[in-house]
C-alpha cells in the first residue's frame, strides 16, 4: 500500500463547528462526519455537551490520516485559528 494514502474507501474529515450558545468554536477530526454531529447534537461529545447546539460551518475532505490530523492540529495552532477566522470571517459575522 502507498504510504502517501489510506484505503481506498477511508475519508478523513476535519471539520468546525460554532456553538449557537456560546458563540465558540470546536475543531475536530472524525472518518464520519454525519455521525460525529449527531454525537455532538446528542451532547455525547464530553468536550462540547455544555456548549450545544452547533452550526457546523466549515469542513474539509481528506484520503489520507495523517494529512487530516496535520491540518487539525494546524487549524487549532494560534496561526491557524487565524488563518480560518480570516477566511471565514463573513461567517462569523453571522
Amino acid at each position: 500500500m502507498d504510504e502517501t494514502s489510506d484505503v481506498s474507501n477511508s475519508k478523513f474529515y476535519v471539520y468546525i463547528l460554532q456553538s449557537l450558545k456560546d458563540k465558540g468554536l470546536y475543531i475536530g477530526y472524525t472518518t464520519n462526519l454525519k455521525n460525529r454531529l449527531i454525537q455532538h447534537a446528542d451532547s455525547k461529545v464530553p468536550s462540547t455537551k455544555l456548549r450545544t447546539p452547533f452550526k457546523l460551518i466549515h469542513y474539509e475532505y481528506f484520503v489520507n490520516s495523517k494529512d487530516a490530523k496535520s491540518r487539525e492540529e494546524f487549524l487549532k495552532s494560534g496561526y491557524g485559528r487565524k488563518q480560518f477566522k480570516e477566511f471565514l470571517k463573513n461567517t462569523l459575522k453571522i
